[in-house]
């Protein structure tokens, strides 16, 4: 076995170019949500010339590689939109150069998170170079629209593609640690109602902008005491956006809405977070909502969810992060970090909705994710590669 762990390093040192330069083509694809077709078309070309016995590209536009047909199924997951690339003015580089210098690729989407991919696609060709025929069948997801909605990919494929995994490893950025979870998240909207007058005469109206002022203040009260989780920390919740409407800018507001985003610690749910901000508003003419996402995926297709992302996580001592602990050790002669993400990933769907055993395992340092100067170390995804074939053949 030692043997084996050897010849991935040996293989995936080999092909540290290989890596690059299919990232580097990725990156220079600009791959916005629900506009991710040629970049999609990129990876399976990628996957087939992999070698992958099986690869196509689903309904809503996710490309699914399978290696191998055995009774359990492994999913490793990287999603494939990015967010746009904001000021040029702060970029030192090309965006979407996908640019190789200095042992680094660089451009946005390396760290977040197409360099996940790019890494197990070399994961799928040592595999197929070492014979891999355990029995376990292995999905490779290049998922979609992630940015907009986190895990509506995944929705779609347990629900109307009928695959079901037994694990999941999210590709998601893990400065090659194992994450086992993080802080949930939902999008909610609060509506104000009031009664427009005069401006001359604003005692004759109800303003709506005020009950949504005395809200927001209420708010910011509540973030600083929300529950914290000794592993995830503290939920926090934020205003994102703050709309207003009036007759005239010479009346009294009749209507105003705030935007929130509230990220969920352990032992927070949905119900509780609604209960939270209906408390708050109690004697107002306001409304809290639950927000929806619905679009156009890329293949035409329209497709949606509520946009309430459970929190998720799954302990220290479980199946799954052994054997990650064991592959990482068994490659690298010792032993990751076990943390959790910041931010959210599709695990919100595989792991706090359908109870699938998810980690985590990825390329570059999410502190990256989003920002200019986007850029993921070559040898992070050596690394990644070896993983991934790694765990394959160690996962029983």
């Amino acid at each position: 076995m030692d043997d084996l762990y050897s010849r991935i390093k040996i293989l995936a040192e080999n092909y540290q170019d290989y890596t690059a330069n299919n990232l580097s083509k990725l990156v220079q694809i600009k791959s916005l949500s629900t506009k991710e077709k040629e970049v999609q078309l990129e990876l399976k070309r990628q996957m087939d010339e992999a070698g992958f016995d099986e690869v196509t590209i689903d309904g809503l536009g996710n490309v699914i590689g399978r290696i191998g047909n055995g009774s359990k199924i492994l999913a490793i997951d990287g999603h494939m939109d990015t967010v746009d690339n904001g000021n040029p003015d702060n970029w030192n580089f090309d965006p979407l150069g996908g640019e190789i210098k200095d042992g680094y690729v660089h451009g946005r989407g390396t760290v977040d998170q197409e360099g996940g991919p790019a890494a197990f696609v070399t994961s799928g060709k040592i595999l197929k170079e070492l014979g891999f025929d355990k029995d376990l069948t292995i999905y490779f997801v290049g998922s979609v629209m992630e940015e907009d909605c986190d895990g509506l990919c995944w929705k779609y494929i347990i629900e109307e593609d009928k695959i079901k995994p037994d694990f999941v490893i999210s590709t998601e950025p893990t400065n090659l640690n194992i994450y086992r979870g993080h802080r949930g998240r939902m999008e909610m909207h609060v509506s104000f109602h009031g009664v427009s007058s005069h401006g001359s005469a604003p005692e004759r109206g109800i303003n709506a902008i005020y009950m949504a002022s005395k809200t927001a203040l209420e708010i910011e009260k509540l973030n600083h005491n929300l529950p914290r989780d000794e592993f995830l920390g503290k939920g926090s919740i934020t205003i994102s956006e703050f709309v207003t409407d009036s007759p005239s800018l010479c009346a009294v507001s009749d209507f105003a809405r705030i935007h929130l985003d509230r990220r969920l610690t352990w032992g927070e749910t949905k119900e509780s977070a609604l209960k939270e901000i209906e408390q708050l508003i109690e004697g107002m003419n306001a409304k809290v909502e639950v927000l929806n996402y619905d679009e156009e995926a890329y293949t035409g297709l329209r497709y949606g969810m509520e946009k309430y992302y459970p929190t998720w996580k799954i302990p220290e001592d479980h199946h799954l992060v052994h054997t990650g602990v064991r592959s990482f050790y068994n490659l690298f002669g010792k032993k990751p970090a076990i943390d959790k993400w910041t931010f959210s990933t599709n695990g919100v769907v595989t792991n706090g909705i359908y109870g699938i055993p998810t980690i985590g395992f990825g390329p570059g340092n999410e502190v990256l994710a989003h920002a200019p100067n986007e850029k993921v170390a070559i040898s992070d995804l050596v690394t990644a590669s070896a993983f991934y074939a790694a765990f394959a053949f160690e996962l029983d």
